[in-house]
């Protein structure tokens, strides 16, 4: 099945492409997926999906079959397998980026998706709903990396700046070593009665260490991509008529068999 997404991020073209070669930090936008290696060319990972009780692990790898940095675009083929064998999945990905009018950059994907197994029972257009609905979260979580780096930079260069004029600054405003205007060197102060028998003081003893509080570990999150989650609320907003239908008739048979 053909997916296609269209999205906007507001860094330039040229930042959001660089952005993109790292495979392995894209990825952790992505729920479930996770990147074990990659270079230039190739990645091999693995993406957690469940399905209700059925928790599915494809383990998979890609290969960048075209990249054109001019041109901002990039096709991937990838492949994957559940580890237990409950289904297969390939995508051939074809991403092209443009600079926007407001400056951004603007994200075009087509996805070339073949997928067996459980998830196979689902039509293009829940699909495409759903995948709409994790790419919402993918978005969102790359804007906010883009974001964070761009505000980083930004700060970096702002205290390089303020350095450099600290320091202009105090060059200006040092004192210059002139031999006629500089203050005699005051008398030396007279030694205090008894110095010789003074005693020094003692100091305080310190303070004894605090004991380390027991920090408890986190509770352990599932990162997995929860497929049937992201699919309920899509099927509920397509077929709630015909599910109301379906309670009107279930209600009516119920109503007649107690009459009868």
């Amino acid at each position: 099945m053909d997916l296609s997404h269209r999205f906007t991020v507001p860094t330039p073209v040229e930042e959001t492409w660089a952005h993109f070669q790292d495979i392995a930090s894209v990825a952790e936008c992505f729920p479930g997926a996770t990147v074990t290696e990659a270079t230039e060319q190739t990645f091999a990972g693995s993406v957690k999906v469940k399905l209700g009780p059925i928790a599915l692990v494809y383990n998979g790898s890609g290969t960048f079959v075209e990249k054109d940095e001019a041109a901002h675009r990039f096709v991937v083929d990838a492949k994957g397998k559940d580890k237990r064998g409950n289904g297969t999945a390939g995508a051939k990905v074809t991403l092209a980026m443009e600079s926007s009018a407001s400056g951004g950059t603007d994200v075009q994907v087509d996805t070339d998706l073949a997928i067996t197994g459980k998830p196979a029972q689902f039509g293009r257009g829940v699909m495409q709903d759903v995948s709409d609905k994790l790419l919402g979260q993918f978005v969102a979580c790359l804007e906010q990396r883009l974001g964070s780096s761009s505000d980083s930079s930004d700060d970096d260069a702002a205290a390089a700046a303020g350095g450099a004029h600290k320091a202009d600054a105090g060059a200006e405003t040092a004192p210059s070593a002139d031999p006629v205007s500089a203050p005699e060197d005051p008398a030396p102060a007279p030694a205090a009665a008894g110095a010789g028998s003074a005693s020094t003081p003692h100091s305080a003893p310190p303070a004894a260490p605090r004991p380390l509080r027991s920090t408890p570990p986190p509770a352990s999150s599932d990162d997995s991509l929860n497929l049937g989650a992201a699919v309920l609320p899509v099927l509920a907003k397509s077929y709630w008529k015909q599910g109301l239908g379906a309670l009107v008739v279930v209600a009516l048979l119920v109503r007649w068999l107690r009459r009868g």
